[in-house]
């Protein structure tokens, strides 16, 4: 693991479960972003003995090749493994109030299943990559500003 000139680290890893479909996009310039909503669940026992869970929703940012495949190859429900950074972003709402949020950047991604390994008949479409694949997103040097 690499720490940064500081000492200092922004690392997060995450396995969970596609909330929705990805949603890709593109830049001006044309470069792919996708942003997906992972889902988390930590369940304990209570005192009472009864069973309890809470889910956490994540929001993942994937750039490039790496966005677009995850949009062909992963949907709602879909079981993956993040590695990323904490990133957090401002912008002005349509009244001029400040706002902010905190998401990950995502720097690798694996598919712990497919779209398609789900599926009973893929209808003739294109195999599915393996589950397990991992991809790894090459730094870019063009800016990776959101236009939304």
């Amino acid at each position: 693991m690499a720490f940064d000139s500081k000492g200092t680290l922004n690392k997060v890893m995450l396995i969970g479960r596609l909330g929705q479909d990805p949603e890709l996009k593109y830049t001006p310039s044309g470069v792919a972003v996708a942003t997906l909503s992972v889902a988390t669940n930590t369940s304990w026992k209570g005192q009472d003995g009864s069973q309890n869970e809470n889910t956490e929703w994540h929001r993942v940012v994937i750039w490039r090749k790496l966005a677009e495949m995850i949009d062909k190859y992963a949907s709602k429900g879909t079981k993956v493994y993040v590695e990323g950074r904490l990133v957090t972003r401002s912008w002005q709402d349509k009244d001029g109030n400040k706002r902010y949020t905190t998401e990950i950047q995502a720097d690798s991604m694996q598919l712990l299943e497919s779209r398609n390994a789900r599926d009973v008949d893929t209808g003739g479409e294109e195999p599915p990559i393996p589950p397990d694949t991992h991809v790894e997103e090459p730094e870019a040097n063009e800016s990776d500003d959101l236009p939304f």
